[in-house]
């Protein structure tokens, strides 16, 4: 079976629906499927459940979903770098379902690993309580809390070999092996691909029984949201160096 995919737009193809739920990896800007949310944004799909962390920034990332109005709802733990989600959402124009980002990341591995539910006491005597079914365990409070199994999910790795074994690199983990398990089909963009059998087992982070398809995306933006420098002492005074102060607005932590 042959998993490799000449673009992310063919990788897509035949997959994404109007009205879908798709998992898309990443936190921030860090391994997120650059391509594949650019070729979501040309397919024109609309009325989408996004379960992401965030939902990325103006313009970039899941951004460029929410200027094109194509999500109608996001499932996230935070939404604070975004001015067009903040404003879609106080306008009543986007739905929103706030989730701790603990029990995000839990919803999304009890989905791969076909869990329907699960209690947790984060979110006890708050909003995120309200409708949801509780009940005590041991003297503490839980809430019921339902996994969530997306119909597609866009994942980013570093390298993956032809039969979709992954590696992540570093903190780009994040959501991504959890998005990944959960989808009903998985589709990943890898900067490296080798051949099956080249990475060692030991070196595996996912198996390939969880990825359906695979593009290749070699050299991606890489955005960072906010730069953030050192103070750098220049000829005895406070002020950062002009060498500190110079920074690239890409990043290769994923």
């Amino acid at each position: 079976m042959n998993k490799v995919y000449p673009s992310a737009e063919e990788a897509l193809r035949g997959v994404v629906k109007d009205g879908q739920m798709l998992a898309v990896g990443g936190f921030g800007l860090c391994g997120i499927p650059e391509a594949l949310i650019g070729a979501l944004r040309d397919s024109g799909v609309k009325d989408l459940t996004v379960i992401s962390n965030n939902a990325g920034v103006d313009g970039f990332g899941l951004g460029q979903l929410l200027t094109t109005r194509q999500i109608r709802k996001m499932i996230s733990s935070y939404v604070g770098e975004n001015k067009e989600f903040e404003r879609q959402y106080l306008a009543g124009e986007l739905e929103l379902e706030f989730t701790p980002q603990g029990t995000l990341a839990e919803k999304l591995r009890a989905g791969g690993a076909g869990i329907p539910a699960f209690f947790v006491r984060t979110g006890v005597g708050t909003l995120i309580a309200e409708g949801k079914e509780a009940r005590e365990f041991d003297g503490h409070t839980y809430i019921l809390e339902k996994a969530l199994v997306p119909d597609v999910s866009l994942v980013k790795a570093y390298k993956a070999d032809k039969s979709g074994n992954l590696v992540f690199r570093r903190t780009a983990r994040n959501f991504n092996p959890a998005a990944a398990m959960a989808g009903k089909l998985t589709i990943v963009e890898v900067e490296q691909l080798v051949e099956t059998g080249t990475i060692d087992p030991d070196d595996v982070h996912l198996p390939g029984i969880y990825v359906h398809r695979i593009v290749v995306n070699a050299n991606p933006e890489k955005r960072i949201e906010k730069v953030t420098l050192s103070p750098s002492k220049d000829k005895g005074t406070d002020r950062p160096s002009e060498a500190s102060s110079s920074v690239s607005l890409t990043s290769k932590k994923d």
